[in-house]
């Protein structure tokens, strides 16, 4: 499995009127954290961008369990359960300052040419970097 936790401070704009994080903002954070597990991995979406890939989303399923306010510090873990042939699934769980889990959800990726615009299989040379993530 490949995981990575990331630190959010909620800013003033992610909220709303009562100090609430605004239910749209999750997918942001969602990709916030998805972007730095690759970074930490040594993988930046620029150099998967250069090489021809492109991940559109597909789907997103979260599920809201307890509000976040201005100025926690989240907690948000994601990890990755299976290689990316064409669907690549990043699951993702948002914790509070207590440690209680406030969100989870998933996002699925399509593996698609930037060229072409079309699906395709993830090239073997990223899948590479995934297994060696995963040891």
């Amino acid at each position: 499995m490949i995981e990575h936790e990331t630190q959010i401070r909620v800013c003033y704009g992610d909220t709303d009127m009562m100090g609430v994080v605004y239910y749209g903002t999750y997918p942001r954070y969602y990709e916030i954290a998805r972007t730095e597990l690759l970074r930490a991995h040594g993988i930046t979406y620029k150099e998967i961008e250069e090489a021809g890939l492109i991940w559109p989303v597909r789907s997103f399923h979260a599920t809201y369990l307890k509000p976040a306010y201005y100025d926690d510090l989240l907690t948000v873990r994601t990890f990755v359960d299976q290689l990316p042939e064409v669907r690549f699934h990043i699951h993702t769980e948002i914790f509070n300052q207590a440690g209680e889990m406030i969100n989870k959800g998933e996002v699925v990726l399509i593996s698609t040419s930037r060229e072409t615009g079309r699906p395709i299989k993830t090239p073997e040379w990223l899948l590479s970097k995934f297994r060696e993530m995963g040891e």
